[in-house]
């Protein structure tokens, strides 16, 4: 997977890139990046990306020309099609499902805004995903790339060191993951449940399933009313409200 970042300040995202794991998909070659500082393709004397916007109002507005320059420098030669990602907190709510979905292209690249806004013509002309990471605004789009960039590369195949990790986390499956321990056995007389130190996967893998259900429906209660629970799973949420 090829990703890029379209930044002012791409200072922010180095870090990231040379930590964990993203380092380590990166020395595998799962997928490789480049940080573009768009201001690079201003045509302004002054390199300037912003302007006031039409119609007056509160701070300042990106300004298309270097933007769509920067895409098009980008995808110039390019056999493929990208996904052009504007992070935008107008746009949709990032889930997991967006993330598997991201998953599976070879290139996809990232708008991090700035300043009040993108000129309309952004959004209306170049780019095929608006995403919000939640509903609180950010000073600008890097950290929201991150979260991105982050959740997909892990997906991607041989990134992560246990193959089934990415399929049990919280929002894989739907549901929020089932509690974890490790040793010791009982640390200031907390026992760890006697299921798990029996050995048998069958009752495990119950165990799992209904305490993972039982968090969803204590703290996620609108995540359980969007999925289709099979049999086994309803008779489990029966005996979790029961428990109450």
């Amino acid at each position: 997977m090829q990703i890029d970042i379209l930044t002012l300040f791409p200072e922010m995202l180095d870090g990231a890139f040379n930590s964990s794991i993203l380092k380590r998909a990166i020395e595998k070659e799962q997928f490789n990046y480049n940080l573009i500082n768009f201001r690079n393709f201003s045509t302004n004397k002054h390199k300037k990306v912003d302007d006031y916007p039409y119609g007056g109002g509160a701070g300042m507005v990106l300004t298309p020309q270097p933007i769509f320059n920067a895409v098009e420098h980008i995808t110039k030669d390019k056999k493929t099609t990208p996904r052009v990602i504007l992070m935008c907190p107008q746009g949709e709510t990032y889930t997991q499902k967006k993330a598997e979905e991201l998953a599976e292209e070879d290139h996809l690249i990232i708008i991090c805004g700035h300043y009040e806004g993108y000129d309309e013509r952004i959004r209306t002309s170049l780019v095929t995903d608006e995403i919000s990471i939640g509903d609180y605004i950010l000073t600008s789009g890097e950290i929201g790339a991150l979260v991105v960039v982050d959740s997909v590369v892990r997906l991607l195949p041989n990134v992560l060191g246990n193959t089934e990790s990415a399929k049990e986390d919280s929002f894989s499956t739907g549901l929020l993951e089932h509690p974890h321990y490790t040793r010791p056995a009982e640390f200031k007389g907390m026992r760890v449940p006697d299921v798990l130190l029996q050995g048998h996967h069958a009752e495990i893998d119950r165990w799992r399933m209904k305490e993972s259900l039982r968090r969803t429906y204590e703290r996620r209660l609108d995540l359980l009313e969007s999925l289709q629970l099979n049999e086994e799973q309803l008779r489990l949420l029966e005996e979790i409200k029961n428990d109450e």
